[in-house]
């Protein structure tokens, strides 16, 4: 085997490695809990020792950043696809939807990306990157509104943001607060929109 092809191969297997670890992390938070994870459980989870762990992950904070980024890579992905319906004021609901539907559809990836529920954890500009993109693509749903205050886009995320925690802690798994979308959306335009709505 070639040196270069030796340090594709260990690369290869550390990538690996490190991403069994993850998915375990995950698995543990969606059980138990963001303060449920240790590195002890997830070594035990995971089959490795804990400092094994450690060899690949310096901290829980790391781990937590690392958790972070993967979540907001996959909140970037499921919205960088919307179709255009041709009608700006469809396209801000259906963004709303799925921006509601990925985060009731898994409430430790909310929390950790929403609620900032760890002490001292703070995610890392690698890590946050991909949700700043994703919060971009809806600031472009509210331009096409004519919405375009910056206190506008933060009582967006805000009231997104509550719907969200009501439907979660009120009625998990049901649609009392997330059939209320599309009035919502309406209700948000009218009052921010410097155009009527469609």
């Amino acid at each position: 085997m070639s040196k270069t092809a030796e340090v594709g191969w260990r690369e290869a297997r550390r990538e690996a490695a490190r991403a069994k670890l993850l998915a375990t992390a995950w698995d543990i938070v969606r059980e138990d809990g963001l303060a449920a994870l240790t590195l002890r459980q997830l070594a035990t989870r995971a089959g490795v020792t804990t400092p094994t762990v450690y060899a690949y992950f310096d901290s829980k904070n790391a781990i937590f950043d690392a958790m972070f980024g993967e979540a907001a890579e996959t909140f970037a992905a499921t919205r960088a696809d919307l179709p255009d319906s041709g009608s700006a004021f469809d396209n801000m609901v259906a963004d709303a939807r799925r921006w509601v539907d990925f985060c009731t559809s898994d409430v430790p990836r909310y929390q950790l990306l929403f609620q900032r529920p760890i002490p001292g954890f703070e995610p890392s500009p690698e890590a946050y990157e991909p949700a700043v993109r994703a919060l971009d693509r809806t600031r472009e749903y509210l331009a096409r509104n004519g919405v375009t205050d910056a206190r506008h886009f933060d009582t967006w995320t805000a009231v997104m943001t509550g719907l969200v925690d009501q439907q979660i802690a009120n009625e998990p798994g049901g649609d009392r607060w997330t059939r209320l979308i599309e009035d919502v959306v309406r209700m948000l335009l009218a009052h921010t929109s410097e155009k009527p709505p469609e």
